[in-house]
């Protein structure tokens, strides 16, 4: 679980909402505040489902959810309005967030990739101040498959030069986790509670981005790099 802190990534890639962000808990309330329409109180097990899931496929699972595969279309828009009222009212990235990242920006390129539209990425990146310390912003365009697909990440990892085995992923959601691992990313999890699943598939896992250890391996990296 420690296999990271003895190396220096050639490139990190990170994930955006809910691991630099702190707007998982805004794609909650716009899930819930949407279905709240159709009369439906979300479950446990239907918030784990739809973590992390490109919006596409959230907005298909909240249709069925509400037995209106029809409304698909139109609960996808109704989500994504929502949530983007939602950030501009109260962007935050969470804790640590700032911090690690200008200090990997020291030694290594930085990509984003999110299952997001790419505007609402930029647009908090922005907003947090964070935008101007990566290179490339990938998400789900063209070709390009969305999350738990693993070509995020290698489209990421090829923008910045480097090679998935040399590159970190930093993630927050199963189905980004299954994404870095497919692309042959080490992968950095975060989050207060992570499932079996998660733990098994990452190389360390921390409760967020201000862990102490992490930090200073990190500051250790861009130390190495400027001597």
């Amino acid at each position: 679980m420690s296999e990271i802190f003895p190396w220096t990534p050639a490139a990190i890639v990170f994930d955006c909402d809910g691991t630099l962000m702190d707007s998982e808990r805004h794609w909650q309330l716009a899930r819930d505040q949407v279905l709240q329409q159709f009369d439906i109180v979300v479950s446990d097990e239907f918030a784990e489902l739809t973590k992390g899931v490109h919006y596409v496929e959230c907005g298909q699972l909240m249709a069925a959810e509400i037995h209106r595969p029809d409304l698909t279309e139109e609960v996808t828009e109704q989500l994504l309005d929502t949530f983007r009222a939602l950030v501009a009212e109260a962007p935050a990235t969470t804790p640590g967030a700032a911090e690690l990242v200008a200090r990997a920006a020291e030694f290594a390129p930085l990509a984003v990739a999110s299952n997001c539209p790419r505007d609402v990425v930029q647009d908090g990146l922005e907003a947090a101040g964070l935008l101007r310390h990566f290179s490339h912003v990938v998400v789900p365009e063209e070709r390009l498959r969305p999350k738990p697909f693993p070509d995020v990440y290698l489209n990421a990892v090829a923008a910045c030069q480097a090679e998935p085995s040399d590159s970190l992923a930093v993630e927050d959601s199963l189905c980004g986790i299954r994404s870095a691992v497919r692309a042959g990313l080490r992968v950095l999890g975060v989050g207060p509670l992570p499932d079996r699943e998660s733990l098994a598939m990452v190389d360390h896992w921390v409760s967020a981005l201000d862990d102490r250890p992490l930090t200073t391996w990190m500051t250790n990296r861009a130390l190495s790099r400027a001597s």
